[in-house]
């Protein structure tokens, strides 16, 4: 890629640092199947430190730690209780379906954020007829919500709710770091109320691979499994381990370098005539808008060969992600090649 192109569309493309490449390549390694790498292994047990939680299973994506929770969770035939736009069932190809056999019952929110009411409002009382449901997952920051952050006070609110049905909790953290740093609420403070928790390392933290997923020791014990049996044992993993750890250490509290970038991204669009922000100022690292005269696809191509990579989040609107990669300098480029491009089109 073109060094003048500026990337925003996802915090998924930063590369590794040269700090991070040096530990990858200094890494001691092993074979993880066997329980033998020693990176991942003190990868597992810092990040499970940091959320509060026995044990912790290192995974190649948010995609396999999420279907992996939700299979150690449920049985096949079973029902799990989610936002209408979450992950787990927007952006994971039926992966519920396909992996676990279960049903998704999908409640309303607002920028992915539900509350009490809606879980209680979607209880099945016992019928032979009716699927069981076993499990509520909130996804936290919420990726089409626009990065939103839910209030620890309203996943509490949640989790009392789910508690009281008898219902598990699973958290969608794959960017939980950044909630953290936006709110002010330390990661275990909000994976108390989850039986599971899944992280990511390969988005904001700037890792080029992995994600995991915490619990009790019964419930990781049970998570390897299936990590197995969906192909995501990994042999010498350490390499990868190595930079996902160098990211958990030293890369978090700079989140907010992103979360600034990203508001004076929005900041700069809210200036320009023809640009609609969507859902306000951005709480995180995400600013989702709309070019008026524009269907998202074409606004995005016309971005593009203007050197701004966004993608569309669907018929009419784009997002930005803010990341490592990202400078200040590149923001205010970005916003003029947003100008330039709606003037052109007036």
């Amino acid at each position: 890629m073109h060094a003048d192109v500026i990337d925003l569309r996802s915090d998924t493309v930063t590369r590794p640092t040269a700090a991070m490449r040096e530990a990858m390549m200094a890494a001691e390694v092993g074979d993880d199947v066997f329980g033998e790498d020693p990176t991942v292994v003190a990868l597992e047990r810092r990040t499970a430190e940091i959320l509060g939680k026995e044990a912790a299973v290192f995974m190649p994506s948010g995609t396999m730690t999420n279907q992996v929770a939700v299979r150690v969770h449920t049985e096949p035939g079973d029902e799990i209780l989610l936002e209408a736009e979450a992950h787990i069932y927007y952006y994971e190809v039926g992966g519920p379906a396909a992996l676990s056999g279960v049903m998704c019952r999908l409640l309303p929110g607002v920028r992915g954020i539900f509350g009490a009411a809606e879980v209680k409002a979607a209880l099945r009382t016992w019928n032979v007829h009716y699927p069981k449901t076993k499990l509520v997952c909130i996804e936290n920051t919420h990726n089409r919500g626009g990065g939103s952050v839910w209030p620890v006070e309203r996943v509490a609110e949640v989790a009392e709710a789910a508690r009281a049905a008898g219902l598990r909790m699973h958290l969608d953290g794959a960017r939980l770091w950044n909630a953290s740093v936006a709110s002010g609420v330390p990661e275990r403070e909000y994976a108390r109320y989850f039986d599971s928790v899944s992280v990511c390392f390969s988005k904001g933290l700037g890792a080029p691979v992995g994600s995991a997923l915490a619990g009790t020791e019964e419930f990781v014990e049970r998570a390897r499994r299936f990590r197995k049996q969906f192909g995501g044992g990994m042999r010498q993993a350490g390499i990868i381990a190595a930079g996902a750890l160098y990211a958990l250490e030293h890369h978090r509290a700079r989140l907010a370098e992103d979360h600034v970038h990203a508001r004076r991204f929005a900041e700069g669009l809210a200036t320009i005539p023809g640009v609609e922000l969507i859902g306000g100022m951005p709480e995180t690292n995400m600013v989702v808008f709309r070019v008026k005269l524009l269907p998202a696809e074409v606004a995005m191509q016309r971005l593009a060969a203007a050197g701004l990579l966004v993608l569309p989040m669907d018929t009419d609107s784009l997002r930005a992600v803010t990341h490592l990669d990202v400078t200040a300098e590149q923001v205010e480029r970005a916003v003029e090649i947003v100008r330039k491009i709606v003037r052109t089109e007036k």
